[in-house]
């Protein structure tokens, strides 16, 4: 349910992108200037290209808010730093091969460690 509601929501925030992306621009930027008209005027309300718009922005948000609360309903209730203390180790299946224990130094080795002489070079 929640897999076929987010391929809408995908599909429709695709669908706002090209409708809005195809409108023409009325001029100034970030709503500054362009004239009268808008909205509210005769020529746009009766836009199809606006009409779209807000249908499509209307299931982008309607969407966005079940996505919301299908996942609010699916999560935990506690968080994750509640559940780091009160993890159980992780033991491997009873048939699972061990890895080698580590022995030694894992650190690289040190200037201490190095030989007193040189190797000789082979001739």
């Amino acid at each position: 349910m929640e897999n076929v509601i987010l391929v809408i929501h995908l599909i429709l925030a695709l669908g706002l992108i090209g409708i809005v992306l195809l409108q023409r621009s009325e001029g100034g930027g970030l709503g500054i200037g362009g004239g009268g008209g808008g909205l509210v005027s005769a020529r746009g309300a009766a836009n199809a290209m606006t009409k779209l718009t807000w249908i499509l922005a209307a299931a982008f948000i309607a969407t966005s808010i079940t996505l919301t609360v299908l996942a609010a309903r699916n999560a935990a209730g506690d968080s994750v730093i509640e559940r780091v203390g009160t993890q159980t180790p992780v033991t491997p299946p009873a048939g699972a091969p061990t890895p080698p224990a580590l022995q030694g130094d894992l650190l690289p080795p040190s200037t201490d460690d190095a030989p007193a002489t040189p190797p000789k070079a082979s001739e």
